[in-house]
């Protein structure tokens, strides 16, 4: 199969920093009195800020508290990982390289702007992207379709065009829910966590062991 469009999820796709989310996350939650160990936050590492609150916390919370909770997470993460704030090997190449050949690019992630601003603009890397949809943007959050829908609607590409590219099962599941088929960096997550997704095309562990000509219909065949 060949693509038109490269769809990226950021955290754990992009930048190797899901472990600092966690962290922030765990630290917080046990704050609040959560009594919850940090393999489970790892499991619950998923779709807006607000919605995991609810899940960890049912019924506690206002909007207005989770909206403060979820920018002093971020706060937290963002000052712990700023010094390691870069994208992950091969990701610099992959992105100068589809551009050049007019591959649309974009990122959907369940981040707010807040932190899709700090990567990509700390990165200078936004000139790469024709539509960045974040948890800003859509009613409801990965695993459902939405982030990758309307990623595909900005970029002008048929689902089956676009080729997706995530760390999450639950990410891996947002894009077959698309109708979208998806590669697998294990930043975080081992091979044997993806069994029973149909729609996983490679497993990478960084983006040099991505073969740009195999799967865009854009590129002629090239150096790597």
């Amino acid at each position: 199969m060949k693509y038109k469009a490269f769809l990226f999820d950021l955290n754990g796709t992009m930048i190797d920093d899901m472990h600092y989310h966690i962290k922030a996350w765990h630290r917080i939650f046990n704050e609040l009195g959560a009594g919850i160990s940090i393999e489970k936050v790892k499991e619950e590492c998923y779709g807006k800020n607000g919605e995991l609150l609810e899940r960890v916390f049912p019924g506690r919370f206002t909007q207005k508290e989770k909206d403060k909770i979820s920018i002093e997470k971020e706060k937290q993460y963002q000052q712990e990982f700023r010094p390691h704030l870069e994208l992950i090997k091969g990701l610099d190449t992959l992105l100068v390289r589809s551009h050049k050949n007019g591959i649309k690019l974009a990122i959907g992630s369940a981040a707010i702007l807040y932190n899709i601003d700090f990567v990509v603009d700390g990165l200078h890397i936004r000139k790469y992207f024709d539509a960045i949809i974040s948890a800003d943007d859509v009613l409801h959050s990965k695993p459902n379709p939405e982030t990758y829908d309307r990623c595909a609607k900005a970029v002008g590409v048929n689902a089956k065009n676009c080729l997706v590219f995530e760390d999450a099962p639950k990410g891996v599941e947002t894009a077959q829910n698309a109708g979208m088929d998806c590669v697998v960096i294990t930043t975080m997550h081992s091979k044997e966590e993806f069994e029973g997704y149909n729609n996983i095309v490679a497993f990478i562990n960084d983006y040099n062991k991505f073969d740009i000509n195999k799967y865009s219909l854009n590129f002629t065949a090239g150096p790597h």
